[in-house]
Protein backbone atom coordinates (compact mmCIF):
# COMPACT_ATOMS: atom_id res chain seq x y z
CA UNK A 1 0.00 0.00 0.00
CA UNK A 2 1.45 3.60 -0.46
CA UNK A 3 0.32 6.86 1.08
CA UNK A 4 -0.65 9.96 -1.81
CA UNK A 5 -1.65 13.35 -0.57
CA UNK A 6 -2.50 16.53 -2.77
CA UNK A 7 -1.79 19.42 -1.27
CA UNK A 8 -3.98 22.08 -2.10
CA UNK A 9 -4.39 25.83 -1.29
CA UNK A 10 -7.48 24.62 1.38
CA UNK A 11 -7.43 21.00 1.89
CA UNK A 12 -4.93 18.37 1.38
CA UNK A 13 -6.50 15.24 -0.04
CA UNK A 14 -4.79 11.92 1.67
CA UNK A 15 -5.12 8.76 0.48
CA UNK A 16 -4.00 4.79 0.35
CA UNK A 17 -3.71 2.57 -2.76
CA UNK A 18 -3.76 -0.95 -2.37
CA UNK A 19 -2.42 -1.66 -6.09
CA UNK A 20 -4.81 -0.20 -8.38
CA UNK A 21 -7.99 0.88 -5.69
CA UNK A 22 -8.35 3.67 -3.49
CA UNK A 23 -8.62 1.98 0.08
CA UNK A 24 -9.32 4.44 1.72
CA UNK A 25 -9.37 8.76 1.54
CA UNK A 26 -9.34 11.81 4.11
CA UNK A 27 -8.95 15.35 3.69
CA UNK A 28 -7.42 17.58 6.58
CA UNK A 29 -7.18 21.49 6.33
CA UNK A 30 -4.02 23.23 4.46
CA UNK A 31 -3.63 26.36 6.32
CA UNK A 32 -3.25 24.62 10.00
CA UNK A 33 0.42 25.22 10.46
CA UNK A 34 1.95 21.59 11.32
CA UNK A 35 5.48 20.46 12.01
CA UNK A 36 7.20 17.48 10.66
CA UNK A 37 6.07 15.58 13.63
CA UNK A 38 3.00 16.95 13.89
CA UNK A 39 2.19 15.54 10.48
CA UNK A 40 4.05 12.30 11.48
CA UNK A 41 1.49 11.78 14.57
CA UNK A 42 -1.43 13.10 12.54
CA UNK A 43 -0.59 10.66 9.23
CA UNK A 44 -0.60 7.80 11.55
CA UNK A 45 -3.46 8.30 13.64
CA UNK A 46 -5.91 8.59 10.65
CA UNK A 47 -4.45 5.48 9.00
CA UNK A 48 -5.28 3.62 12.56
CA UNK A 49 -8.64 4.89 12.97
CA UNK A 50 -9.32 4.00 9.63
CA UNK A 51 -8.31 0.31 10.11
CA UNK A 52 -4.99 1.05 8.02
CA UNK A 53 -1.91 -0.33 9.45
CA UNK A 54 0.67 2.12 9.02
CA UNK A 55 3.50 -0.11 8.87
CA UNK A 56 1.53 -1.78 6.16
CA UNK A 57 2.18 1.43 4.06
CA UNK A 58 5.79 0.51 1.50
CA UNK A 59 6.07 4.62 -0.11
CA UNK A 60 4.32 7.85 -0.28
CA UNK A 61 3.90 10.28 -3.47
CA UNK A 62 3.25 13.51 -3.14
CA UNK A 63 2.15 16.59 -5.16
CA UNK A 64 1.74 20.13 -3.16
CA UNK A 65 0.84 23.78 -4.64
CA UNK A 66 2.20 25.39 -1.00
CA UNK A 67 5.95 25.15 -0.48
CA UNK A 68 5.65 25.60 3.60
CA UNK A 69 3.99 22.27 3.78
CA UNK A 70 5.58 20.85 1.40
CA UNK A 71 8.88 20.68 3.56
CA UNK A 72 7.45 19.36 6.61
CA UNK A 73 5.12 16.62 5.17
CA UNK A 74 8.00 15.45 3.02
CA UNK A 75 10.20 15.42 5.89
CA UNK A 76 7.41 13.63 8.40
CA UNK A 77 7.11 10.50 5.73
CA UNK A 78 10.92 10.13 5.05
CA UNK A 79 11.47 10.03 9.14
CA UNK A 80 8.02 7.56 9.01
CA UNK A 81 8.68 5.67 6.21
CA UNK A 82 12.54 5.43 6.80
CA UNK A 83 14.15 4.02 3.72
CA UNK A 84 11.23 3.34 1.79
CA UNK A 85 10.65 5.32 -1.56
CA UNK A 86 8.97 9.22 -0.79
CA UNK A 87 8.03 10.71 -4.12
CA UNK A 88 8.05 14.09 -4.83
CA UNK A 89 5.87 14.77 -7.69
CA UNK A 90 6.70 18.35 -9.84
CA UNK A 91 8.03 19.67 -12.81
CA UNK A 92 11.20 18.56 -13.11
CA UNK A 93 9.58 14.40 -12.67
CA UNK A 94 10.70 12.60 -15.77
CA UNK A 95 6.85 11.26 -16.18
CA UNK A 96 5.94 10.01 -19.55
CA UNK A 97 4.05 13.32 -20.17
CA UNK A 98 5.21 16.86 -21.60
CA UNK A 99 4.39 20.10 -20.56
CA UNK A 100 4.00 21.71 -23.62
CA UNK A 101 3.50 25.44 -22.30
CA UNK A 102 6.00 28.22 -22.00
CA UNK A 103 7.43 28.11 -18.65
CA UNK A 104 7.02 24.22 -17.59
CA UNK A 105 8.72 24.11 -14.03
CA UNK A 106 5.89 26.59 -13.05
CA UNK A 107 2.35 23.93 -13.86
CA UNK A 108 1.08 22.85 -10.67
CA UNK A 109 1.85 19.69 -9.46
CA UNK A 110 -1.64 18.99 -9.02
CA UNK A 111 -2.16 19.75 -12.94
CA UNK A 112 0.79 17.15 -13.89
CA UNK A 113 -0.59 14.37 -11.87
CA UNK A 114 -4.17 15.03 -13.70
CA UNK A 115 -2.11 15.21 -16.88
CA UNK A 116 -0.55 11.83 -15.93
CA UNK A 117 -3.93 10.32 -15.03
CA UNK A 118 -5.91 11.19 -18.06
CA UNK A 119 -3.29 10.12 -20.37
CA UNK A 120 -2.38 7.03 -18.79
CA UNK A 121 -6.06 6.08 -18.25
CA UNK A 122 -8.32 7.69 -21.21
CA UNK A 123 -6.12 7.59 -23.86
CA UNK A 124 -7.60 10.39 -25.80
CA UNK A 125 -7.78 14.41 -25.40
CA UNK A 126 -9.37 15.62 -22.33
CA UNK A 127 -10.00 18.69 -20.23
CA UNK A 128 -9.84 18.06 -16.81
CA UNK A 129 -11.74 20.51 -14.79
CA UNK A 130 -10.30 20.33 -11.53
CA UNK A 131 -12.75 22.38 -8.80
CA UNK A 132 -10.63 23.31 -6.04
CA UNK A 133 -9.48 26.77 -4.34
CA UNK A 134 -9.33 27.53 -8.44
CA UNK A 135 -10.86 25.82 -10.84
CA UNK A 136 -8.44 24.66 -13.38
CA UNK A 137 -9.32 23.68 -16.58
CA UNK A 138 -6.16 21.15 -17.98
CA UNK A 139 -5.96 20.71 -21.61
CA UNK A 140 -4.14 17.12 -22.40
CA UNK A 141 -3.72 15.41 -25.88
CA UNK A 142 -4.29 11.78 -25.83
CA UNK A 143 -0.69 11.14 -26.10
CA UNK A 144 -0.04 12.79 -22.85
CA UNK A 145 0.66 16.10 -23.55
CA UNK A 146 -0.04 19.11 -21.55
CA UNK A 147 -0.94 22.06 -23.81
CA UNK A 148 -2.11 24.93 -21.19
CA UNK A 149 -5.32 26.07 -19.79
CA UNK A 150 -7.28 27.89 -18.02
CA UNK A 151 -7.41 29.19 -14.06
CA UNK A 152 -10.35 30.69 -12.46
CA UNK A 153 -11.52 31.73 -9.12
CA UNK A 154 -12.57 28.57 -7.18
CA UNK A 155 -16.28 28.45 -6.04
CA UNK A 156 -15.32 28.86 -2.23
CA UNK A 157 -13.06 31.77 -3.15
CA UNK A 158 -15.95 33.63 -4.55
CA UNK A 159 -18.49 32.79 -2.09
CA UNK A 160 -15.56 34.09 0.60
CA UNK A 161 -15.23 37.21 -1.50
CA UNK A 162 -18.38 38.49 -1.63
CA UNK A 163 -18.62 38.78 2.26
CA UNK A 164 -15.18 39.99 2.64
CA UNK A 165 -15.25 42.40 -0.17
CA UNK A 166 -18.93 43.77 0.53
CA UNK A 167 -20.45 46.25 3.49
CA UNK A 168 -23.22 44.09 4.28
CA UNK A 169 -23.63 40.64 3.10
CA UNK A 170 -23.50 38.24 5.28
CA UNK A 171 -21.22 34.96 5.21
CA UNK A 172 -23.18 32.33 3.39
CA UNK A 173 -22.84 28.57 3.35
CA UNK A 174 -22.30 26.79 0.47
CA UNK A 175 -25.82 24.72 -0.43
CA UNK A 176 -27.11 24.19 -4.03
CA UNK A 177 -30.19 26.81 -3.91
CA UNK A 178 -34.44 25.36 -4.64
CA UNK A 179 -34.23 28.25 -7.25
CA UNK A 180 -32.84 30.89 -9.85
CA UNK A 181 -34.46 33.80 -8.42
CA UNK A 182 -33.71 34.13 -4.53
CA UNK A 183 -36.25 35.76 -2.20
CA UNK A 184 -33.59 35.76 0.76
CA UNK A 185 -30.41 37.69 0.53
CA UNK A 186 -28.88 34.31 1.05
CA UNK A 187 -30.41 32.57 -1.42
CA UNK A 188 -29.46 35.44 -4.40
CA UNK A 189 -25.03 34.60 -2.83
CA UNK A 190 -25.83 30.75 -3.44
CA UNK A 191 -27.50 31.35 -6.49
CA UNK A 192 -25.29 33.63 -7.97
CA UNK A 193 -22.30 31.95 -7.15
CA UNK A 194 -23.32 27.92 -7.69
CA UNK A 195 -25.04 29.11 -10.88
CA UNK A 196 -23.00 31.51 -12.00
CA UNK A 197 -19.97 29.45 -11.36
CA UNK A 198 -21.56 26.35 -13.26
CA UNK A 199 -22.52 28.08 -16.29
CA UNK A 200 -18.64 29.41 -16.04
CA UNK A 201 -17.45 26.12 -16.52
CA UNK A 202 -19.85 24.93 -19.30
CA UNK A 203 -18.99 28.75 -21.36
CA UNK A 204 -15.21 28.20 -20.50
CA UNK A 205 -14.84 24.11 -21.67
CA UNK A 206 -16.95 25.54 -24.97
CA UNK A 207 -14.54 28.06 -25.66
CA UNK A 208 -11.43 25.46 -25.06
CA UNK A 209 -13.01 23.34 -27.37
CA UNK A 210 -13.66 26.13 -30.14
CA UNK A 211 -9.78 26.39 -30.13
CA UNK A 212 -8.61 22.39 -29.68
CA UNK A 213 -5.95 22.03 -32.21
CA UNK A 214 -6.97 18.62 -32.95
CA UNK A 215 -10.01 17.61 -34.96
CA UNK A 216 -11.67 15.20 -32.37
CA UNK A 217 -13.33 16.92 -29.51
CA UNK A 218 -11.81 15.87 -25.91
CA UNK A 219 -13.82 14.31 -23.40
CA UNK A 220 -14.32 16.51 -20.32
CA UNK A 221 -14.14 15.11 -16.46
CA UNK A 222 -14.46 16.76 -13.26
CA UNK A 223 -12.38 16.15 -10.32
CA UNK A 224 -11.68 17.94 -6.85
CA UNK A 225 -14.09 18.06 -3.92
CA UNK A 226 -16.77 20.03 -5.72
CA UNK A 227 -17.00 18.13 -8.91
CA UNK A 228 -19.86 15.99 -7.80
CA UNK A 229 -21.87 18.43 -6.35
CA UNK A 230 -21.84 20.60 -9.91
CA UNK A 231 -22.22 17.81 -12.37
CA UNK A 232 -25.64 17.82 -12.18
CA UNK A 233 -25.37 21.85 -12.91
CA UNK A 234 -22.78 21.51 -16.08
CA UNK A 235 -23.81 20.01 -19.46
CA UNK A 236 -20.26 19.97 -20.29
CA UNK A 237 -18.97 17.58 -17.57
CA UNK A 238 -19.71 14.03 -18.95
CA UNK A 239 -18.14 12.12 -16.09
CA UNK A 240 -16.62 12.66 -12.95
CA UNK A 241 -14.18 11.42 -10.89
CA UNK A 242 -13.15 13.16 -7.12
CA UNK A 243 -10.26 11.74 -6.81
CA UNK A 244 -8.54 11.62 -10.11
CA UNK A 245 -5.23 13.55 -8.82
CA UNK A 246 -4.87 10.67 -5.79
CA UNK A 247 -4.53 8.25 -9.24
CA UNK A 248 -2.13 10.45 -10.61
CA UNK A 249 0.22 10.28 -7.75
CA UNK A 250 -0.47 6.80 -7.51
CA UNK A 251 0.69 5.84 -11.10
CA UNK A 252 3.52 8.46 -10.53
CA UNK A 253 4.72 6.39 -7.90
CA UNK A 254 5.19 3.44 -9.96
CA UNK A 255 6.50 5.15 -13.14
CA UNK A 256 9.09 7.36 -11.11
CA UNK A 257 13.07 6.24 -11.38
CA UNK A 258 14.77 5.08 -8.09
CA UNK A 259 17.22 8.04 -8.91
CA UNK A 260 13.78 10.47 -8.37
CA UNK A 261 12.74 9.72 -5.02
CA UNK A 262 13.73 11.54 -2.16
CA UNK A 263 15.54 9.89 0.33
CA UNK A 264 17.06 10.78 3.69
Amino acid sequence: MILVCDVGNSETTLGVYEGDALRAHWRIMTDVPRTADEFGLLLRQILIDDGVNPTHITGASIASVVPGVTAPLVTACRAWLHDKPVVLVDGSSRLPITLDVEEPLTVGADRIANTLAASQLFHRDTIVVDLGTATTFDCITGDGVFIGGVIAPGVLMMLDALSRRTAKLPATELALPKHVIGRRTEENIRSGVIYGAADAIDGLVRRIKNEWPRPAAPMVIGTGGLSETFQPLCRELEQVDPYLTLRGLQLAFALLSPSEVVRS
